[in-house]
């Protein structure tokens, strides 16, 4: 019991410091109404099909019939080798993937945000090229992945502080 008071205590003063939920009202809150509206523009590269897709599916499973918003991404995919044998052979590398992404009005093409998201994975470069390459290919998934996550976060709060006139 002791241990449960100081949990309870915390929980109780939780409305009182202004934090609200993201996504409240659920799939009819003005946050999920908000990203409804939200058209992706076609992204280049295997990294941008894959950020592309990813970001699809954390939009919405039904999309607008007339969306207010396209958002234009542009990616930075680089492959960099930092661990070096005394043979001079690579044997780690980083991959980033950097996206600048801009969310655009439809009818004036004013941009409402402009912002970057980006991340990095470590691969051990082995004596196999198939499986360093496989490395390299699950390191881009993961990657794609994670900046989609941001993106869709930097959205999401993007339209709380225009829902609610910031």
């Amino acid at each position: 019991m002791k241990r449960l008071l100081p949990l309870l205590l915390i929980a109780a003063s939780l409305p009182g410091c202004g934090l609200r939920p993201l996504y409240a009202g659920g799939s009819e809150g003005a946050v999920a109404q908000s990203l409804r509206d939200i058209e992706v523009a076609p992204i280049e590269g295997k990294g941008g099909w894959l950020v592309r897709n990813a970001i699809n599916d954390r939009l919405a499973a039904v999309p607008s019939a007339s969306p207010r918003y396209r958002l234009v991404v542009k990616l930075d995919d680089e492959i960099t080798g930092f661990g070096v044998r005394s043979d001079d052979s690579i044997t780690r590398e980083r991959r980033t993937l950097r996206a600048r992404y801009q969310l655009i009005e439809m009818g004036g093409d004013k941009v409402v945000l402009d912002a970057t998201a980006g991340s990095d994975a470590g691969i051990d470069v082995t004596s196999s090229e198939y499986a360093t390459i496989a490395a390299e290919n699950t390191a881009l998934e993961r990657l794609a992945q994670t900046v989609a996550d941001q993106i869709i976060s930097r959205l999401a709060l993007y339209a709380t502080r225009s829902a609610n006139g910031q």
